[in-house]
């Protein structure tokens, strides 16, 4: 089941190194190199004609191929397990903090009015926890930031019960999806997108891709989320802000998620 001729074939560079057996290890390579046509680059189809009748000649090539892929496969599921560490991690102990962090000092769940006002605050809030009571750092896995935007998008999913709102993630009404809609009936609906400062289309978005999102949607109530990392990242979203004519705007709302401006009460300067 491990033998893919053409991983195989692509691998087999790889192969002679892990012989143990140094005689056999010499006499694989000299006959590789033997029928390998002198003074001139082979091309690929000499290539594999060597590896195949490399094998042919010396079939414990194939045992130590075997090998080293059942020594990947246990590599791969050390990394795999490492991953889902990491997952749980995030999206289970983090965001359990995060929850009792909002429920202990903040109103968060007791927020009234309609969709507007409701998800406005709770961006709000979501911003005091990130930027002032240490919630930036559940955006961050072993001191490496987030890289992906449905990673904020899950967490801020994760904080939306107790609400009497329908929040509904990645609506598509035929223009593409939008991170989030939340709505109390047909004449009620607010659209939040959230975003990485990084990403490369965060111009367009803040320009086109909104308004796309609420004509769609037939509604006119739309926040943008804008997350940052860096005080590089935040000049560039304040460049664009400025061109777009959006500074200021109170439907955008930078979050500043950075770890190095985020000192101890009782390491902080005193002014």
């Amino acid at each position: 089941m491990w033998i893919n001729k053409g991983d195989l074939y692509s691998d087999y560079h790889k192969i002679p190194q892990a012989i143990s057996n140094e005689q056999l290890r010499a006499q694989v390579n000299n006959y590789f190199r033997s029928v390998l046509p002198k003074n001139k680059k082979p091309s690929r189809e000499q290539v594999t004609s060597a590896i195949s009748s490399a094998i042919n000649q010396f079939p414990a090539i194939l045992d130590y191929y075997i090998r080293s892929k059942e020594n990947d496969g246990t590599s791969a599921a050390n990394i795999s397990n490492d991953k889902v560490s990491e997952a749980e991690a995030q999206y289970i102990h983090q965001i359990k903090q995060l929850s009792e962090i909002l429920r202990h000092q903040s109103g968060f769940y007791k927020t009234n009015g309609q969709t507007y006002q409701e998800a406005h605050s709770r961006v709000k809030y979501l911003k005091d926890v990130i930027e002032n009571k240490d919630g930036y750092r559940l955006f961050y896995i072993k001191g490496t930031p987030i890289e992906r935007e449905s990673d904020l998008q899950i967490l801020y999913k994760l904080t939306w019960f107790a609400s009497e709102s329908d929040v509904n993630r990645e609506v598509n009404n035929g223009r593409g999806p939008v991170d989030f809609k939340i709505s109390r009936g047909s004449r009620d609906s607010t659209l939040v997108e959230f975003k990485l400062a990084r990403n490369t289309q965060l111009e367009k978005n803040l320009e086109n891709q909104v308004k796309i999102y609420e004509a769609a949607s037939d509604t006119s109530k739309s926040i943008k989320v804008i997350l940052y990392f860096s005080y590089r990242e935040l000049n560039k979203v304040n460049r664009i802000l400025k061109k777009l004519k959006l500074t200021g705007d109170s439907d955008v709302v930078l979050i500043d998620a950075r770890n190095d401006n985020k000192p101890s009460g009782s390491k902080a300067k005193k002014v």
